[in-house]
């Protein structure tokens, strides 16, 4: 019998020209499929041989060949061949190699079609579980600090201005309730990749009996595609994991932004470990936060993916169209740049050492009490729009003398309104003016503390 040339087979007379083969082949980035398409192959030998396709002796050659395949790529000793195109081929040649005659069984029953399929949606599952364990440790790092600075205050922000005061702590997990939502947006994108697509064929199935929920079983899925042309022609799976990853590069961006802040000498809020620093090649004094601005420059890639992938997909017809072979690069980098970040950013917050002396200078300037004021009149039953007009005028009053509203005389606060009496100067005081705060998700100690108690329960800690 003739040798197989490749996926072409003997339809064709020669191979392609350079220029195209070089174009056409993937297994330059598609061998990151490699123990998933050893995985799915094995489980569709098995299945082959449970159904009577194929001999039971063929289906145990082919998963001890496969297991061996598998390990001769991943050490070294075979080589990929990019005449083969890609990764399933490759492994396919290589087994044939390695045990003959039963290896040409292997692909009974499935196309490359729902076998690439098969393979992403192993991929992006294994990577999605990969992706929520580095997330929850960048949560745990966040938790951490947040529990050493419960009481450190520091001010709250709106347009970049100094707007009211917070804990530090509330500040961090502001942070960690961002990726926490990212982790549920990942964990769905892998729900919705549960369905197997191994026996939709190229589009139109299979006249095998094959035992699909088996296979899917195997594999780890929770059940099968349901439409042989959707299984092998759409990628939405690759999207809606790749939108999630997004989105928390996003968040790791706006967190990159407050440390290159916060470690400016404008601000001086916090210092970095110099392991996780850079410096200048002219200026030897610098400290460059370069890790943090490279977590929040690299969110253009990772959206950049996204769109690769949504502008593949418009306007596809059903189904396979060799088109789709553009989404996988997309989808790994995506998922390996949002890895890397995730590793940087937990220890960048893990070393992050805060400056509380200068927190409780910055938040001690900029008239952060003035709504207190307007909430203490209200609280004495004036409407709050004549509330904030008065408040507004004792901050005047306060600029104009050089001092913080808590520096302002009685007098001063009673000359705006008879409602003021001494105990305005308790409402002026930073802790007691956040713990009234005391509403869920708010900066109060008690419910940050909840908060901390609520987390560390949930991450292990």
């Amino acid at each position: 019998m003739s040798e197989p040339k490749g996926a072409r087979g003997r339809r064709f007379e020669g191979t392609l020209a350079p220029d195209a083969a070089e174009v056409n082949a993937s297994v330059a980035f598609d061998q990151r499929l490699l123990p998933h398409d050893v995985a799915g192959s094995t489980a569709h030998a098995r299945m082959l041989a449970r159904q009577g396709i194929i001999p039971a002796g063929d289906a145990d050659s082919i998963a001890e060949g496969l297991a061996r395949v598998q390990g001769a790529f991943e050490d070294g000793r075979a080589q990929w061949d990019p005449a083969l195109e890609d990764v399933h081929m490759n492994v396919e040649a290589r087994l044939i190699d390695d045990i003959g005659e039963a290896g040409r069984r292997l692909h009974t029953g499935r196309s490359r079609n729902d076998q690439v399929a098969t393979d992403l949606r192993l991929y992006a599952r294994a990577e999605a579980a990969r992706l929520i364990g580095r997330i929850d440790d960048v949560r745990r790092a966040l938790v951490a600090q947040a529990a050493r600075h419960v009481d450190v205050f520091m001010p709250g922000y709106t347009h970049l201005q100094r707007a009211q005061p917070v804990r530090l702590a509330h500040h961090l997990l502001a942070y960690e309730a961002m990726l926490g939502r990212d982790r549920g947006r990942i964990a769905d994108a892998s729900r919705r990749a549960g369905e197997c697509p191994l026996g939709a064929g190229a589009l139109a199935a299979t006249t095998f009996p094959l035992d699909r929920e088996g296979v899917a079983a195997a594999l780890g899925f929770e059940g099968v595609t349901r439409n042989s042309l959707d299984a092998v022609g759409d990628r939405d799976f690759a999207v809606e994991l790749v939108g999630a990853v997004a989105l928390c590069q996003v968040h790791l961006s706006r967190l990159g932004e407050e440390i290159v802040l916060w470690m400016s000498q404008e601000f001086g809020f916090a210092r970095l470990d110099e392991a996780w620093c850079s410096g200048s090649s002219i200026m030897p004094q610098k400290v460059n936060p370069d890790l943090a601005e490279l977590i929040r420059g690299k969110s253009g890639r990772v959206i950049g993916d996204w769109v690769a992938l949504m502008t593949v997909l418009k306007g596809l017809p059903l189904a396979y169209n060799k088109d789709l072979q553009e989404t996988q690069e997309p989808l790994y980098d995506a998922v390996e740049t949002l890895d890397a970040s995730l590793r940087v950013a937990g220890g960048m917050i893990t070393h992050l050492v805060f400056d509380t002396e200068a927190l409780r200078r910055a938040v001690g300037q900029g008239h952060l009490l003035a709504t207190e004021v307007a909430d203490y009149l209200v609280s004495k039953g004036m409407s709050f729009r004549n509330a904030h007009d008065i408040a507004g005028a004792l901050v005047r009053t306060a600029i104009e003398r050089g001092v913080e509203l808590g520096g302002l005389p009685l007098e001063v606060f009673q000359g705006e309104s008879e409602l003021f009496e001494p105990d305005i100067f308790e409402w002026l005081d930073l802790g007691r003016a956040l713990d009234r705060r005391d509403v869920v998700g708010g900066p109060a100690r008690a419910r940050v503390e909840q908060e901390i108690a609520r987390l560390q329960g949930e991450l292990g800690d």
